[in-house]
């Protein structure tokens, strides 16, 4: 059986899973390679893989998405066909969770205004920071890495209100509600964060209303994915000044365009889609797709594979 690898591997990982299973013949390159029409398992970061890819890839029985979200795998052809598609959900709690707390810090205290006063040697004692602890952080997707956030945020004495589908009850949520509460719950946030995927419910689900609607001393946060928000409508927020900051790890288009106006303000926080990526990345990947893997190898059922994707719902 063939597999073809078209992530980014180092010989470290890479001669182990080799050496685990040697009935398999694994194919570490691009995804134009002529072994894409002999593979019958592509692992794939997800952004390289087209229809028409698939189309030549004839063998193709499974692939394997080395990130959490699947909306760049076409999912038309992918149902036709009835292809198996797992994904890596989980790998990024903990480097993702940093980040974003991180940032919830340091905006807190004020962190950046300081850092830049000292690289311009100022000494500005009239800088004013809040505190984390007491602020209500409403979480917008407390899955898999909102759980991560809320295990790090809990012990600063904050409120956490989690927003799913159904509203039922998540655990390390004081409250939960619906996409449908939404709006009437953002003016109670002093941060805002989407961790949401991308999906038919989720596109352009935060609007200019939803904006209008937030603490001026408030900060939204978007490390989900960049079609939850127009860039235009945050630029309007920014350019209103309806917040008191903004942090984004997506973005509609990506590369982030250098003439974006996403650039040009300050309290912007911009980070190149980067907050999941550590050391750590490619060995948890991994570590989900050899039990998997064995199980292919066995001819198990579904219900043995780890992060199976509905197709039809995105996630």
């Amino acid at each position: 059986m063939d597999v073809l690898l078209t992530v980014k591997m180092d010989d470290s990982l890479r001669k182990p899973l080799i050496e685990q299973f040697p009935t398999v013949r694994f194919f570490f390159d691009d995804i134009e390679s002529e072994k894409l029409e002999e593979a019958e398992v592509i692992v794939t970061y997800g952004n390289d893989l087209t229809q028409s890819l698939i189309e030549r890839a004839k063998k193709l029985k499974w692939i394997m998405v080395a990130s959490a979200g699947v909306e760049n795998i076409p999912a038309s052809i992918v149902l036709e066909r009835d292809i198996l598609v797992t994904n890596a959900q989980g790998i990024h709690r903990a480097p993702m969770s940093e980040t974003i707390v991180g940032y919830i810090i340091a905006i807190s205290r004020s962190l950046p205004t300081i850092e830049r006063n000292s690289a311009r040697k100022i000494w500005d004692q009239s800088v004013r920071s809040t505190e984390v602890e007491g602020q209500t952080i409403l979480l917008l997707g407390p899955g898999t890495i909102g759980q991560e956030v809320a295990k790090r945020l809990k012990p600063f004495g904050v409120k956490l209100i989690g927003m799913n589908r159904s509203g039922r009850h998540v655990p390390l949520m004081d409250e939960t509600i619906t996409y449908d509460e939404l709006l009437e719950t953002v003016p109670k946030a002093d941060v805002v964060l989407s961790i949401l995927p991308s999906t038919e419910e989720t596109r352009r689900l935060w609007k200019k209303e939803h904006f209008e609607a937030m603490k001026e001393t408030a900060l939204f946060c978007n490390f989900g994915r960049g079609d939850f928000v127009a860039e235009r409508d945050i630029v309007d927020a920014l350019q209103r000044k309806l917040v008191k900051a903004v942090v984004l790890d997506v973005f509609e288009n990506e590369p982030l365009p250098e003439d974006s106006l996403l650039w040009d303000f300050d309290n912007c926080y911009i980070t190149p889609h980067i907050s999941s990526e550590s050391d750590g990345y490619m060995p948890r990947t991994l570590d989900i797709f050899r039990p998997n893997l064995t199980a292919w190898l066995n001819g198990d059922p579904l219900s043995k594979f780890t992060n199976v994707v509905d197709m039809k719902k995105g996630y």
